[in-house]
């Protein structure tokens, strides 16, 4: 355990972490984003926050673990299944960890009328935040960072709130179907 602090220290998780706080913020926000476009509620906002945290979270940490064994494979390196289900276990604890944020304000029960604007304020500053603590690993640009993966971050959040309002209104007219609140 002692090593495995040691190399978190030293940089060597750094990919794992910020792919995965990043990919955790992104689609949960996503998901939040998308049901809010489609005036679903916060009950089912949480449902489908939650169960994209656990089921992409995992899924995130196992192909990490899939695509070390496969490189180290490839480069015939023998590194056994420890140092793969490492990094796999940061990519899915930064994930866990870092998209439970914009899921906080449905969770811990702020008035409907500001839960999104609170969810977008939080995932705007974990974007920003992720970002920029890559750069104490890297010595980049501190503000380069942040904005780097806030920009990212908000662009795919407007997709998804714009998808999630266009196939709201698509189902209803197309299937008469209203899967407002």
């Amino acid at each position: 355990m002692r090593t495995f602090w040691k190399k978190f220290r030293e940089g060597v998780y750094i990919g794992d972490f910020v792919y995965g706080a990043n990919d955790g913020i992104v689609t949960t926000f996503a998901v939040v984003a998308a049901a809010t476009g489609a005036l679903l509620s916060p009950g089912i906002i949480i449902i489908l926050g939650l169960a994209n945290l656990v089921a992409d979270g995992f899924s995130m940490g196992a192909s990490n673990i899939l695509a070390i064994r496969t490189e180290n494979e490839l480069k015939k390196k023998k590194s056994g299944f420890g140092a793969p289900l490492q990094h796999g276990l940061v990519t899915f604890s930064a994930f866990l960890v870092a998209g439970t944020i914009p899921l906080l304000p449905y969770i811990v029960g702020f008035s409907q009328s500001q839960q999104f604007l609170i969810s977008s304020v939080l995932a705007g500053v974990a974007f920003f935040s992720v970002g920029a603590a890559r750069t104490l690993i890297t010595k980049g640009n501190f503000l380069k960072g942040g904005l780097e993966m806030l920009l990212i971050g908000g662009v795919a959040a407007f997709v998804a709130y714009g998808i999630g309002w266009w196939v709201k209104g698509l189902v209803k007219t197309v299937f008469g179907i209203d899967v407002g609140v």
